[in-house]
Parts: C-alpha cells; structure tokens; sequence
C-alpha cells in the first residue's frame, strides 16, 4: 500500500508532513554500512539522543486503528527529503521496511511521514496483505531474555531492526554490562554514545551500568575514562587491558567518582605508575575515611612504570585488597612487600612473577600475611631460596597454590618444610628448579596427599621414584607435567595405572 511514501499522490493532502534534523533522528535510520565491529553500529549513529515525536501524533501499524504515540521516529516512517538521488525503503504490511535499496551517503535532512488513522476501505485493504514474522509473534519478555546473552555490539545491530527491538534492546535491564573489543575501534566516541543513550531517562546518570570492559581497545584514552567517571557512580568492575593511553589522571577520576569499584584491571597500561584518590575526593573527606577505596581485585600486570613508592601508594589507599596481581613489576623491591603487608593484610591472592628484585627478605614480609595467603606466584624470582620459602611455609599453612617455577635457589629441604606445614597444598609449580629431586617429592607425596596439578618440568634430578611415590599417595592427581625429564616409560605407565585421571605431559616418545 506504502510503496513509495516520497511520492505520494495528491488524494493524501490530508497527511502531515514533519521535518525533522537528522541529528534528532533515532539510529534505527540506515547511515552506515560494514564491518561487524562496535565501531560500525556507534558510527552510524549520532552523538544525541533520539527526539521523541510529539504526543499529538498518532500512527497506524498493522490491523491496529487506535491512535499511538511515538516515543521514537519509527524506521518505516523516516524518509530521505531528496528522493530524486535516493531511493525510499519500501514497507512492507505491518510498518516495517523490507530490502530494497539503501542510501550511499547521509541527507541533510529527512522527513517523517504521519499517516492518519484509516478508514473502513485502508482497514479492509490492509486485512488482506498484513503477515507477521514469526519473531514478531514472541512476547517482549521473550525478547528481553534472548537479548540478555547478546554483546554490546549485537545489542546495537539488534536497536537498528524495528521500532519495537529499538525499544527492547535499550531497555535498562539489558545495560548493566558495555563490553567493547578492537584494536582500531574508537573506543572514547563508543563509550559516549552508548553512556548518552543510556542516561537518557536519567540525564546524565547512568545507574545501571556496573561492568566496562574495554580489553585491548588501544584508542581508549583519558577522556573515556572520564565519561565513565561522570556517568558510572554504580560501577564496579572496570577491565582497560593493554589500553595504553591512558595515564594516572584517568584512573584517579574513577577511583575518586565511583565508590563501589571493585575489580580494577590495568594490566599492560604502562602510563599507570599508581592509584590514588584525586586532591578534591581527598578534601571531601575526613581523615578516618581517606583511604578508603574499596577495591579487592587489582591486576597491575606489566606495568612496567610501577616502583616501591608506588606500590606503597596503592598500598595505603586500598587496604581493602584481596587479589593483586604484579607481573612482570620489574622495579618492584623486597621494599614494596613491607608496605604491603603493612597496610594491605587480607591480601589471599599475590603474584610477583618475573619481579626479579624480589628476594628472600620479600618473602619475609609476604609471610606476614599469615593465615589469609591462599594463592603466591613467585615464578622465576631468581633471588628467592630456601630461606625465604622456609618463612611462607611457617606462617600460611593455609596455602593452596605455589608457583615457584625458575626458582634456582629452592632444593629439597625448602620443598620438605613447605610440605610439612602446608598440607592443604593443591597445586605445585617447580619446574626448571635444577635442585629439586625425588627426595623431596616423597615429602610432597607424604605430608600433602590432596595434590591434584605438579609441573616438574625441565628439574633434572627427579626420576620415576619421585613420580611413583607421588602417584601411590596422591591419588587425585589430575594433571604432571614431566617434560625434559628423564623418566622411564615404566614411572609413567604407574602413574597412569594409579591415577587414571592425570593428564601426563611428557617428552618421552617411547610412552604413548
């Protein structure tokens, strides 16, 4: 029937004709075409809220006659104004547009047709030719719930279908999560967009929104950040991995605006040298409450910038931590460790890998951590030996998981006071420990029968007298690693006859 609303006889001087700017428009208006990326979808929309339509204004939409209002310009009613270069969407029975050509480039202007309602002879028409799809028959609820497992991206291609999935994929309940990927993507418009959309019934407040993920969007800069500070009070999980770009300033802004924040992952942004409240969150204040930045998980991995002075910072405005992460801190010190445990002591979780400063004395003070260490990664510290081991084995017999791989210095003796104090140990990480051999492997296998993942890889002293204790008494192994070692086939078909299991990762080719 609406085959071509841009020229429209003259029995239709009854209709109105709006003009609205194509900056007001929704972003169901097809401007953009391409990748499957966010930056498609952000791109082709504008930086404005949709204008709502008038509430005088009624439509028609299938067999319905009653008047409605249009809380947004439906994609079947917004037309090109120069439809002499471009080619109008047809419409289909039921209001929507069907394939028939799309614009190439984006018109000044465009115009919005407002149908009256039909009389008896349209009613009749439309009755013959009106089908639904099949989608179109589910309930919004059903929608809503298949919406819910969609990513940011498909949320805004799903927007751009129809008037009603507009409205549905908008819907706060959907937004508590703005997940973005993409090297090339220009993350600071993105998370404008989609924050200026989504404060739309809460002018510059998102309450929703609780989780960013912006990994790897190598564009993020400060000034997204700082929209996520100004409309994100309710945020508690920010992940910026590998977002270079950004500096201290940003990341003080948020900590400083956000309260509830969480879970904070800055691994890979080199800029990041420590986290404090800004000197105006400072002021406000009082001096019983200056430190409190309620983050518990802090991944400050390859942040190569990281010194002691910094770590102290962090240190002493996040006292509430609870999983810290420092890989590869090369200039982190035995010194840092002090401050830590000092202002920081619920800490379960610690990783110091490839933090080559750290020594024995460092050690030391993460010991003083005591009963709450659950989690001590310390991979390839080459200054830590027995002693310091000796020191964590006394005071956190808690410990689940050590990771001591690279760790020269460890022997016997330091593996044998760790199995006797620690015998809740899980899983157990030696390789390239040249010093490790099967004597303390029959500790391990004595004193912590629950152990269930051990890498010996690469320790040239152990033997299949080592692995056959350890697969008599711990039965629920589930994962050896025994690569570069020289083990008979024999030690490994016992380990796999008694642990039936284990996963054995070897390099013997006469073992299969």
């Amino acid at each position: 029937m609406y085959r071509n609303l841009t020229r429209l006889p003259a029995a239709y001087s009854e209709q109105t004709h709006v003009i609205l700017p194509l900056m007001n428009t929704s972003p169901l208006s097809s401007q953009g075409k391409g990748s499957s990326s966010i930056s498609s979808d952000i791109s082709s929309s504008t930086d404005h809220t949709p204008t709502k339509a008038p509430k005088n204004v009624a439509t028609t939409e299938g067999l319905d006659s009653s008047t409605r209002t249009l809380s947004t310009p439906s994609p079947g009613l917004i037309l090109p104004s120069k439809s002499s270069s471009l080619s109008s969407p047809a419409l289909s029975s039921n209001g929507h547009e069907t394939n028939s050509s799309s614009s190439s480039s984006a018109p000044a202007e465009t115009v919005a047709v407002i149908h009256p309602q039909p009389g008896t002879h349209t009613r009749s028409r439309q009755s013959k030719t009106h089908h639904y799809a099949p989608i179109d028959l589910l309930p919004d609820h059903t929608l809503l719930q298949i919406f819910s497992h969609l990513s940011t991206n498909q949320l805004c291609r799903c927007a751009r279908v129809c008037r009603r999935w507009y409205n549905l994929a908008w819907d706060p309940r959907l937004w508590s999560t703005i997940q973005l990927t993409g090297e090339l993507l220009h993350a600071d418009r993105a998370i404008r967009v989609l924050t200026h959309r989504l404060c739309q019934d809460t002018p510059n407040i998102c309450l929703t929104l609780e989780t960013v993920v912006v990994n790897g969007c190598k564009r993020l800069t400060d000034r997204g950040l700082h929209v996520v500070a100004q409309c994100c009070p309710e945020l508690r999980r920010l992940e910026v991995a590998g977002c270079y770009n950004i500096s201290n300033e940003a990341v003080f802004e948020v900590v400083s605006r956000c309260p509830n924040l969480e879970h904070l992952n800055l691994s890979g942004c080199s800029k990041v040298t420590c986290i404090s409240l800004t000197q105006e969150a400072s002021l406000q204040l009082s001096p019983l409450h200056g430190q409190q930045i309620s983050i518990h998980y802090l991944d400050m991995t390859d942040c190569f910038s990281l010194e002691d002075e910094g770590l102290r910072t962090i240190a002493s405005h996040c006292p509430r931590l609870t999983h810290l992460y420092l890989r590869r801190c090369t200039r982190l010190t035995d010194e840092a460790l002090r401050h830590l445990a000092l202002h920081c002591p619920s800490v379960r979780e610690l990783s110091l890998s490839d933090c080559r400063l750290v020594g024995d004395f460092g050690l030391r003070e993460v010991a003083r951590l005591e009963g709450c260490l659950r989690y001590l990664s310390v991979a390839h510290c080459t200054r830590i030996t027995d002693v310091g081991m000796r020191y964590v084995a006394r005071y956190c017999p808690r410990l689940r998981y050590l990771n001591a791989r690279g760790c020269e210095g460890l022997t016997d003796h330091g593996l044998s006071h760790l199995a006797r104090s620690c015998p809740r140990l899980k899983s157990l990480d030696v390789g390239k420990c040249p010093l490790v051999s099967d004597s303390g492997l029959e500790q391990l296998a004595m004193y912590c029968q629950g152990l269930r993942r051990v890498s010996l890889r690469a320790c040239e002293s152990v033997t299949g007298r080592g692995l056959k204790a350890l697969a008599a008494n711990c039965c629920e192994l589930q994962l050896l690693n025994v690569q570069d070692c020289e083990v008979s086939p024999e030690a490994l078909r016992f380990v796999r006859r008694h642990c039936r299991r284990c996963v054995i990762e070897h390099t013997n080719p006469a073992f299969y």
